[in-house]
């Protein structure tokens, strides 16, 4: 048994889906002799060489396209952006070739696109972002953001194994800070498409992924000492394809609400999870349901500021005693 970081779980994955199936390889901006921005795949070009471990231009457009490309031809490509928020580059091939490449001509397209995510770092408006919204309307895409660190290997692992594409969101707020123990050598395949009750609970839900889910936990723990409430959180972990059932499950158990996310307010996905829990759900519901999210505003680099932006757990300590007083 060996305590990991939630970084070094998600190289543990990389790793052995490398050393497991030949047709995995890595390409992404300074990711070779550079070990990538967070070092996160340091060592890789030394065990895998130049053919599997492939630095880029700075061109996230290319990155894509060369890993469809590899991807049509029998490959199995995990593209990296050295942060997430400039995927927004590579939207149109992502949309409008990548995503739909099977459904027009039945072409094999099995690849992840992997970058770091989030906030509280105080990276600002273009080191920050959680873009998730943005690909969430797309059809042919799938959609993961671990908030663990066996969750991240799993995660990782049943991505690359996976015939459609997946957009893989890692929280670099969780590199360094989370840690778990996961046994040497276990086979670890996190499931896409299924959530995971984080904890359980009796009078409210909490549905969160990514880093919301520390948030929510250590909310949950608050509003137990204080309130003693008893709180469910839910954590997604996958966003496309969403586990309807495991949400309605929860909501038919404690009767209330809250839905807390990284992203900005208005599109954010909490109002999809609203409206399906509205028109699949809705007699079950004791009370209205609340949103936690950030503001609808650019990230700023003041960390002042930026606390102020972003969600934090007095923010859903807050909102889940509005719910819970109905």
């Amino acid at each position: 048994m060996a305590e990991i970081t939630y970084l070094q779980a998600l190289r543990d994955g990389l790793w052995e889906e490398m050393l497991r199936d030949d047709r995995v390889f890595l390409l992404g901006e300074d990711i070779g002799r550079y070990g990538g921005a967070f070092k996160l795949t340091s060592g890789f070009l030394e065990e895998f060489g130049r053919d599997r471990v492939i630095d880029t231009p700075v061109s996230e457009t290319a990155i894509v396209g060369a890993a469809a490309g590899a991807a049509h031809m029998g490959l199995r490509p995990v593209a990296e952006m050295q942060f997430i928020d400039f995927i927004s580059c590579a939207y149109d091939i992502m949309t409008n070739y990548v995503a739909t490449a099977r459904y027009r001509a039945n072409l094999p397209t099995p690849i992840v696109v992997r970058g770091p995510s989030g906030g509280y770092v105080r990276g600002g408006p273009f080191h920050s972002q959680m873009p998730e919204a943005a690909f969430f309307h797309t059809p042919g895409l799938k959609l993961v953001c671990p908030a663990t660190a066996r969750d991240a290997k799993g995660l990782i692992k049943s991505a690359i194994r996976d015939d459609d594409p997946v957009i893989y969101f890692e929280h670099k707020f969780l590199y360094r800070r989370i840690k778990e123990d996961i046994p040497e050598g276990e086979e670890i395949l996190t499931p896409i498409g299924k959530a995971n009750v984080a904890r359980e609970g009796t009078e409210l839900t909490i549905v969160a992924w990514s880093a919301m889910v520390w948030k929510a936990l250590e909310a949950a723990k608050e509003l137990e000492k204080e309130d003693g409430a008893s709180v469910e959180v839910l954590d997604l972990r996958t966003l496309l394809p969403m586990d309807d059932d495991a949400i309605f499950t929860s909501v038919r158990k404690t009767n209330k609400v809250l839905i807390a996310h990284e992203d900005t307010r208005t599109g954010g996905i909490a109002g999809e999870i609203t409206a399906r829990i509205t028109e699949h759900a809705f007699e079950w519901l004791d009370a209205p349901i609340l949103r936690v999210t950030a503001q609808d505003t650019p990230l700023p680099y003041s960390p002042t500021l930026e606390d102020f932006v972003l969600p934090n757990v007095d923010d859903i300590v807050g909102a889940a005693r509005r719910v819970l007083a109905y």
